[in-house]
């Protein structure tokens, strides 16, 4: 069995926020970028490709951590190192 990451975060308001990977989202579900861990040239290459936080990200399909989702219209191919580092 898998281990999910989970964090916790306070959102607006002072709300705690559970956020988990891009990696673990459901197929076909639509979910709003909460935050983009990396460095600054990871954040940069995200933010390039379309992931903003705010944005909505909907997961098309996963094979072992790699996963393929729609932004703004467009789908992207990311592999699990990349993916791990958007949390929803």
């Amino acid at each position: 069995m898998p281990v999910r990451l989970v964090l916790t975060n306070f959102g607006p308001e002072g709300r705690n926020v559970v956020m988990i990977p891009l990696t673990y989202a459901t197929p076909g579900e639509e979910n709003v970028i909460q935050r983009i861990g990396g460095n600054q040239d990871v954040k940069r290459h995200l933010e390039n490709l379309g992931f903003t936080v705010g944005g909505v990200v909907t997961l098309i399909s996963s094979l072992s951590g790699n996963v393929i989702v729609k932004v703004k219209e467009s789908r992207i191919a990311l592999d699990e190192a990349m993916a791990m580092k958007v949390m929803i």
